[in-house]
């Protein structure tokens, strides 16, 4: 299934998600202007890495990806997402949301599995704590998506707490299947989607923007 957008209009304009979104392409952007072997030793140094933990990596690590289709992925679903969680958090504590939720996701990963060498990039951890407060906001909305139906793709609207609910529990079966390896297996940090998704349910509503009521002559 591949999400296209959702029917939630956001009511201002996202500065804040399309910033963190632009400086992911342009950092990706470098990375790829570097050329192999120093984009790999720039992920070495400032990708996450749990058998030799450094805390800047927390964050550093969240603008970094391996490929085209990993920033393309993340984007989009950072832009169908996060424009509705921006809108009810207001744009500085979004942007303190963002950053805990994409810590919390690889503190959990590293946690999962303190013996492994592999740098962590991406930053689907923050998407998947975004993924999390936007579960609880908006539980009527839908989900415009990309779903294969035998040999067609069909254009159908999911509701978002369905499409979120599957996401999650196949990031939890596929976490508990991986306990125990020294590896994000298939190159996926599942714990870090599921500590990004709990801390985004979390986070959320203690962030919240408090509006006041308006008041009547």
């Amino acid at each position: 299934m591949i999400p296209l957008r959702d029917t939630i209009p956001s009511a201002r304009v996202p500065i804040v998600n399309y910033a963190v979104i632009a400086a992911n392409v342009l950092v990706f952007c470098y990375e790829v202007s570097l050329g192999g072997r120093q984009a790999e030793l720039l992920i070495k140094h400032w990708g996450l890495v749990p058998s030799n933990f450094a805390v800047e990596t927390l964050l550093t690590s969240m603008f970094l990806h391996g490929g085209w289709l990993h920033v393309l992925g993340n984007m989009l679903y950072l832009y169908i997402f996060g424009d509705n969680v921006e809108d009810r958090l207001g744009h500085l504590r979004y942007l303190l949301f963002y950053l805990l939720c994409g810590a919390a996701a690889g503190a959990t990963q590293a946690l999962s599995s303190p013996g492994s060498n592999v740098p962590m990039v991406g930053a689907s951890g923050a998407i998947a704590g975004v993924s999390g407060a936007y579960f609880l906001f908006f539980p009527t909305a839908r989900v415009v998506t990309l779903v294969p139906i035998f040999l067609f793709l069909q254009v159908v609207e999911i509701p978002a707490v369905f499409f979120l609910l599957i996401w999650f529990l196949w990031q939890l079966m596929s976490g508990v299947a991986t306990l125990g390896s020294r590896a994000a297996v298939g190159g996926v940090a599942f714990w870090a989607h599921i500590g990004g998704f709990v801390a985004g349910m979390a986070l959320g509503p203690a962030l919240r923007e408090r509006r006041s009521a308006p008041r009547w002559a």
